[in-house]
């Protein structure tokens, strides 16, 4: 259950950009309840890239709206940056599996959105947006309409418009599930880049065990349903200069994959509670 308001945060997870204690998550369907997460323990460094990958219906995407605020756990606790997490916030930017953008909009209004809603402005929006669009590769197209731009570059559009409020977390719920395979590798990069360059903290969610590879600084494999950690490990490969070239690339993927399987056991030690 979320912490009563006297329950003190611990200094480890009032530490860390993400903080999860004993998260367990159940809900229903037809008429039975289903666990879909069981104690999840992790501190989320800032700065971090964590790559949460698992099979289907592990709790992958549960556990992503739980730190955004779009759930709350049936028991535990989450915090980010010490304070518990009860609703959506600025500090979190969110990117789904589908754009999402207003297709009435502008390319430049749609990344401004968040931030004329929160009372920004327009003199100070517009400096924001330009910056945005030439960090994700769109400062030619800002004038044009959703529609009128690519499945990748709709995406790149997401991105920016998550990063406009400039939130310290930016959480991605499989953003190139839906992409063609080369589309997905140039997006890849740009998101890495983009890490790289911004020092956000990231927390990414994947099917993909090549992505986990690449991009997660720490990578986390759940266990199916319900979700446990059985992989918790750092990687240094996502600051590599070609990190699909680098030989730890093809260790760190075979791996992930046994941990997805179930036939290999973490080299690591655990996860830290709090």
């Amino acid at each position: 259950m979320p912490p009563r308001p006297e329950q003190a945060v611990p200094d480890s997870a009032a530490a860390a950009a993400v903080a999860l204690s004993g998260v367990r998550h159940q809900y229903r369907a037809r008429g039975r309840g289903v666990l879909a997460l069981d104690g999840i323990d992790l501190l989320v460094e800032p700065g971090e890239a964590l790559a949460v990958v698992g099979p289907s219906g592990c709790g992958k995407s549960t556990l992503l709206r739980m730190i955004a605020g779009f759930l709350r756990p049936t028991h535990g606790r989450i915090t980010v940056g010490g304070t518990p997490v009860t609703r959506p916030g600025p500090d979190r930017g969110v990117v789904f599996q589908q754009p999402r953008l207003f297709p009435w909009l502008s390319v430049r209004a749609n990344v401004a959105y968040g931030l004329r809603e929160a009372g920004v402005p327009r003199r100070s929006r517009l400096p924001r947006v330009e910056e945005l669009l030439d960090l994700v590769g769109l400062g030619d197209v800002g004038g044009l309409r959703p529609y009128e731009l690519s499945g990748g570059m709709q995406q790149r559009a997401a991105i920016a418009r998550a990063l406009a409020p400039d939130p310290g977390i930016l959480l991605l719920d499989e953003p190139f599930a839906a992409l063609d395979a080369l589309t997905r590798e140039r997006l890849q990069d740009e998101l890495r880049r983009i890490w790289l360059r911004t020092g956000k903290t990231l927390v990414l969610v994947t099917h993909s065990v090549d992505e986990a590879a690449l991009l997660g600084s720490r990578i986390v494999v759940l266990s199916p349903r319900p979700g446990t950690v059985v992989l918790d490990q750092r990687s240094e490969l996502p600051r590599a200069e070609h990190p699909r070239t680098e030989p730890e690339f093809a260790r760190r993927r075979e791996q992930i994959l046994a941990a997805v399987r179930g036939d290999a056991r973490p080299a690591d030690p655990a996860p830290v509670h709090i």
